[in-house]
């Protein structure tokens, strides 16, 4: 859903002095006749500004650190940052890691094919293996049940703490299956050899997290083991057939005519099977696949009357547009089939020419109660000898009058026939013509390695509950690598049998350690792309409805980059990196922050590469002026850490400045604690030269030690402040903060830390105000686009009225050189007391130039409000407190739009593409058909009573 967005922009400069002294303005309404001279408001703006700024330097330090770095400005090198030479080693330090992943999966890939090569199909073969459900249950009597023996599991962090057995696998069968059937018992005994090929995995890259086999027959292996839950009604409906990563990897892109019957016998039952046949086809293809639906009886019925003649795009959104028009189907009339199979024909052979679509497999689906004739002559005429169009044919019903013809209709053109008698039935039978359409890969020995498009993992979701995981640890956005699994026997092997698929998970957040943030700037980032424009990583994705709630919304995993850069009308970046092209494009943008309030305008140069081996693109964007320049400073080893070991000082949390993953051992350091130990030698595995490229940045550690140098006088200095503070002097001021370009952080209490009016800011809860992953803190980005010197202060957004903030927090930028591109170092500021900062206003408001102190008008009198308003038009002080924090339109619209009108603000309109209608029903990643036997078949259930009744 658009949404449409207007955020307010003010120009310093040109509203009063006072907005040019405090970056704020002061606006009066009359409320009377009388009239208020300006030059009154002026010596008001001056004196309150004066004083908030003086007290705000004085506080935070800001000119003492400007003079520091000023001190080192002839040591240190600036270099205007090559964007092209950067993707392109970003890119190509993500194909390696992208590299170890899929070697990972490979060598699951060898150990399966082999394992089944060397094993003898067993029909009366008895094994017990760990069933992932079973596990650790017992009886009545404490026995513990079949398959369901004592399976240790112990709490792993690097599993979000989810208890696991890093030792072994364990296997989950869906409820709808025998647990015990020996087509599963003998997959399970087979596949047990993979254990020690996970284990040698996880040792071999410890970043790895979910490693898995799923079966062709159905189940599901996982490493490392873990207990799985029922839901409510005691069903695990988790097919691992049916997820993406499965299918791309068992199948080819393709195309696809579902042909179904609505002649009059396909009246009541039978259509709701027909329809829920095809619903479970439209969740078996992707967004590489076309299709088009085409309903007949006498007369040719497009479900989407608009699409006549063409495929279109498997994606979300297509597939949920022709569910909604299925529901739209009845039977009536005769079945024509023989026109239906000419227009599939003809449709799938025109549109095979206009070089649009998977340009790889072709499919009809035909569903049906039977069907009177061959039609030979119509194969004869399109389909042979070359057979390249597949059919698959599902007779609904019980009836088998007509099965005959539906399957010599399938032999004949390499396809599968099946029959679908009852709701329940849907799913396994569907999934049967996947395995058909993977023969060619088989038998060529085709071992593509795909990946998967950005979703939610599941496996952490279904123990949400069990486990009572918070809002961040439950949701985790990742990408699947997978490969199929062949069988090489060689009396099977012309047949062309999957035996199932291996993958493994690899979170987002993996590739977000590979970009050095430092060398972007505050307001650049990096982005990634998959071959169909989807966003795979992008600091403005928004995949839940709310943020820090587990609610996902449904099109989250097919975000489109246009959705997001959506000043690129063109499409021109989008296309590019699509293409998979390298290159640089440029355009204004406009960004939102602070949850969506303010708005910063800015010019950004995007630079593109692919990603080689996978079928992501990369893309950074570099804002122009002090976001395209970098500067090395040099400093030793010796004095750096000296200067880290301060208690008050910290580093960015989710910046990579040492690769902490890759051995258990260090997962419990803090970036701060590996970098001391990497520095000092006192950490061997850290410096260990296999691991070198991987464990820690020297030039990101070299610029930490640098700013920690040239920032340690502030120390001394806050610490001077706080024990020269008198009892009567400014007792508002609370905490005073400094952040550097490489993540390093300095804080300062002036009060006690339960007395902290505030007592998240600048914590893990208040993620705005921190050095991220994908972004600078707040007033950090908001002052970097200041005049240099200035402050810019704002009250901390919160949509409750009962939670008004009652803080202020300002902050001003510190740049290395007076030039405007010079890179932005690092930026420093205070937080206040609102109270103490109205206090100050209220006073200046009382002054006038009159030489007897008797002030003819002020903000006491009662015919006048004033205010005080931020740059994007935000009250800061109103003599209504409730009035704190709100958009000073809603107050005052008409004032508001005489500012607009005078050019004092601009209004700039934004477009949300990403804004959503939240719906009652929630939407899974993993396809909802995960559930549909089983929500169909009560439906079905409910019709039929219904039917009886009338």
């Amino acid at each position: 859903m658009l949404e449409n967005l207007n955020l307010l922009r003010a120009f310093g400069g040109i509203f009063f002095i006072f907005w040019t002294a405090f970056n704020t303005a002061l606006v009066d309404v009359v409320g009377s006749e009388q009239q208020i001279p300006l030059s009154v408001v002026k010596l008001w703006a001056s004196a309150f500004g004066g004083e908030i700024k003086s007290i705000a330097a004085k506080y935070s330090g800001s000119q003492l650190l400007q003079k520091k770095y000023k001190e080192y400005e002839k040591d240190v090198a600036i270099e205007e940052i090559d964007g092209l030479q950067l993707v392109k080693r970003l890119a190509k330090n993500m194909e390696e890691m992208f590299h170890k992943k899929s070697e990972a999966v490979r060598r699951l890939v060898e150990a399966a094919e082999d394992a089944y090569l060397k094993h003898e199909f067993d029909a009366d073969l008895q094994y017990e293996y760990f069933n992932a459900v079973l596990i650790n249950e017992r009886d009545e009597e404490g026995n513990y049940l079949e398959l369901g023996k004592e399976f240790i599991l112990v709490p792993n962090d690097h599993f979000n703490n989810l208890p696991v057995n890093i030792s072994l696998s364990d296997v989950q069968v869906p409820t709808n299956m025998y647990n015990k059937d020996p087509a599963i018992v003998n997959g399970v005994y087979w596949s047990e050899s993979l254990n020690k090929v996970f284990v040698d995995n996880f040792d071999r890259d410890p970043s790895l997290i979910w490693q898995y086999f799923g079966s062709a027959k159905g189940f599901f292996r996982q490493y490392p083991g873990i207990k799985w839950e029922p839901d409510e009604n005691g069903v695990i409906a988790f097919d691992c057939r049916n997820r993406k990563w499965y299918i791309q990897a068992a199948t080819s892109p393709k195309d696809v005519v579902i042909l179904v019957d609505v002649s009059g016998s396909m009246k009541g039952l039978r259509l709701t099977i027909a329809k829920q046949t095809v619903s479970s086809i439209l969740d078996t293809l992707g967004d590489d696949d076309f299709f088009n639906i085409i309903a007949y009886n006498e007369e040719l019925h497009y479900v989407e009357p608009c699409l006549n003649g063409t495929l279109v795009q498997a994606d979300r959104t297509n597939k949920e547009h022709f569910r909604e028009h299925l529901d739209k189907l009845f039977a009536k009339g005769i079945g024509m089939l023989d026109i239906a199979l000419n227009e599939a024909f003809n449709m799938l052979n025109e549109f095979n020419h206009t070089g649009q679509g998977s340009i790889c497999s072709q499919a009809i689906m035909l569903i049906t109660d039977g069907a009177v004739d061959t039609y030979d002559t119509i194969f004869a005429k399109y389909n042979w000898p070359d057979r390249k169009v597949r059919i698959f044919t599902y007779l609904i019903g019980r009836e088998a009058a007509f099965a005959d013809n539906l399957k010599w209709m399938a032999c004949a053109n390499k396809g599968f026939f099946t029959q679908i008698s009852t709701l329940a039935d849907v799913q396994e039978n569907v999934m049967e013509y996947l395995h058909v359409l993977s023969r060619p890969k088989v038998i060529d020995q085709e071992h593509d390695v795909v990946w998967t498009e950005a979703y939610i993992d599941s496996t952490v979701s279904l123990h949400e509950k069990s486990f009572n995981l918070a809002d961040d640890q439950g949701l985790v956005l990742m990408t699947t690598v997978a490969m199929p699994v062949f069988s090489k026997q060689n009396e099977t092997r012309s047949k062309g049998i999957l035996l199932g698929v291996v993958g493994t998970d690899v979170p987002v957040k993996e590739l977000l350690k590979a970009i050095p943030k430092y060398k972007l700037g505050i307001h650049g980032y990096a982005f990634a792309i998959t071959n169909n424009g989807y966003i795979l990583t992008h600091p403005e994705l928004r995949p839940l409805y709310e943020e820090g709630k587990k609610r996902r919304k449904p099109n989250y995993s097919s975000v489109d980059l246009s959705e997001v850069e959506w000043e690129d009308r063109d499409d021109v970046l989008r296309n590019a990196m699509v293409n998979r092209k390298t290159g640089k494009f440029s355009m204004e943008v406009k960004k939102t922050v602070d949850k969506g309030k303010r708005v910063l305008v800015m010019t950004n140069d995007y630079y593109y590469t692919d990603i080689k081996g996978t079928p992501f693109s990369l893309g950074v964007a570099l804002s122009r002026g002090h976001g395209k320049y970098f500067f090395r400073g040099n400093v030793t080893v010796d004095e750096g850490l000296h200067d880290l070991e301060h208690p008050d000082v910290s580093l960015a949390d989710e910046w990579s400045y040492c690769n902490t993953d890759l051995h258990p051992e260090h997962r419990q350091m803090t970036q701060l604690e590996a970098i001391k130990r990497y520095l000092t030698g006192k950490e061997p595995l850290l410096q260990c030269k296999y691991f070198v490229k991987y464990t820690c940045d020297k030039e990101l550690i070299q610029e930490v030690l640098f700013d920690a140098v040239v920032s340690a006088p502030i120390e001394a200095y806050w610490t001077s402040l706080a024990l020269n503070k008198s009892e009567n002097s400014d007792k508002g001021v609370e905490v005073a903060f400094l952040g550097t370009r490489t993540g390093l952080s300095r804080i300062n209490l002036f009060v006690g830390p339960e007395q902290l009016t505030n007592q998240d800011f600048l914590t893990a809860e208040d993620k705005e105000n921190i050095f991220n992953a994908d972004h600078f803190p707040l007033w950090y980005r908001r002052a970097a686009e200041q005049i240099p010197g200035s402050f810019v202060y704002s009250i901390p957004f919160s949509t409750e009225t009962a939670n008004k903030s009652n803080v202020v927090t300002a902050s001003t930028a510190i740049q290395l050189l007076d030039d405007r591109k010079s890179p932005v170092v690092a930026a420093v500021g205070i937080q206040m007391k609102l109270e103490f900062f109205q206090r100050k206003f209220w006073t200046a408001s009382r002054q006038c130039a009159s030489l007897d102190g008797r002030c003819a008008i002020s903000c006491d009198d009662e015919t006048i409000n004033c205010y005080l308003i931020d740059n994007n038009g935000f009250i800061l002080v109103s003599e209504d407190y409730g009035q704190t924090g709100n958009f000073f339109g809603e107050i005052e619209g008409a004032v508001m739009n005489k500012l607009l009108s005078m050019g004092s603000f601009k209004r700039i309109t934004l477009y949300d593409y990403q804004a959503m209608c939240r719906t009652n029903k929630e939407s899974s990643d993993s396809a909802h058909s995960l559930l549909d036997p089983y929500n169909a078949f009560f439906a079905a259930v409910k019709w039929i009573m219904t039917e009886l009744v009338l």
